[in-house]
């Protein structure tokens, strides 16, 4: 197997893309990084991940501000020798869905149709993209597996992930692509994504603002935490480096599978910023999943082992990052 020397990594200011290109800047990569740093959340939240990734490797780190939706854009990339796509970008935000469903098209499908154009143009065969857990909808059926059902979503940020999904099966014979699905489950930790649940409620215990809970506390997730992700995304890419099948098109399901309430993740950020939630408990909202648990078997058969951190040090070490980012607290 060769080692890919330079990766393309889409939504490379986001959480997990910051993460990853984090992981292989120090790997000695060289990364190309993507990122059209929108407003949807903090942009100095975004700028402060850039910056540490061109303070790690001004060699080995490559970044422009591009807007994967317009085709003309990737021109600026010719340069690079691609070998190995991890395409992140996307327009998140399951509730945001409802009120732009425009700007999903456009980002989450638009964009996607893009990178697959490039990488035929680019001769690039080897693409992983991010889907999510959310594509599983309203199954009953826990945990979820790859071969459940996922025409029954709950809202539109979910469609425009399950339409990626059947784009990159249908492109990976009508190409010659060869592509992996990554299914998402809830991923936090350090320089996360304030719209997040365990971000978002962190902060309102620290400004002692009150918390919604909706579904009046019944929800429960399977949380994964973002180093575990990383590790993942590094062993599949390395797997898929070494199929050979052209046409190759496989999904899998990327969580911890354990399902936790959220009222633990509450007892638990209580308990490691010192201070108590003011909770007020809500009815469901309009397109939340009231559970999502994922099977990993599968994945543990692709890539033999699967890191898990326990919810108790997930969030403490998360918690310890917000107090120094946060210094005002």
């Amino acid at each position: 197997m060769t080692k890919p020397k330079k990766i393309l990594i889409t939504g490379v200011a986001g959480f997990i893309g910051f993460h990853l290109a984090k992981y292989l800047i120090k790997k000695k990569y060289q990364v190309i990084g993507l990122d059209n740093m929108n407003n949807y959340y903090s942009v100095s939240l975004k700028k402060n991940r850039i910056n540490i990734l061109k303070d790690l490797s001004k060699k080995n780190f490559n970044f422009f501000k591009l807007n994967i939706c317009k085709y003309n854009n990737f021109s600026i990339l010719h340069k690079f020798k691609i070998d190995y796509i991890f395409h992140l970008a996307a327009q998140a935000g399951v509730r945001y869905s409802l009120e732009q469903p425009q700007k999903f098209i456009d980002s989450n499908i638009t964009g996607f149709l893009n990178i697959i154009n490039f990488a035929k143009a680019q001769k690039i065969t080897k693409i992983f993209y991010a889907s999510s857990s959310s594509v599983y909808g309203s199954n009953k059926k826990i945990p979820f597996e790859e071969k459940d059902r996922t025409d029954n979503m709950l809202q539109f940020y979910a469609v425009t992930k399950k339409t990626n999904e059947l784009m990159a099966s249908t492109y990976s014979k009508l190409e010659n692509l060869s592509i992996i699905c990554g299914r998402f489950f809830t991923v936090y930790g350090p320089m996360g994504r304030p719209d997040m649940a365990v971000y978002k409620f962190a902060l309102r215990i620290l400004k002692k603002r009150t918390i919604q809970i909706y579904n009046r506390g019944n929800h429960f997730r399977d949380f994964t935490y973002i180093d575990d992700l990383v590790v993942v995304l590094y062993k599949i890419m390395n797997k898929h480096l070494s199929i050979r099948d052209r046409k190759y098109f496989n999904i899998f399901n990327i969580s911890s599978g354990k399902k936790c309430n959220i009222e633990k993740i509450l007892k638990l950020l209580e308990f490691n910023l010192n201070k108590k939630a003011k909770i007020n408990y809500v009815n469901r909202q309009k397109g939340d999943m009231i559970g999502t648990l994922g099977s990993n078997k599968k994945l543990k058969k692709f890539i033999s082992k699967i890191p898990i951190t326990k919810y108790e040090k997930g969030i403490r070490l998360f918690t310890s990052w917000l107090l120094k980012y946060n210094k005002k607290f």
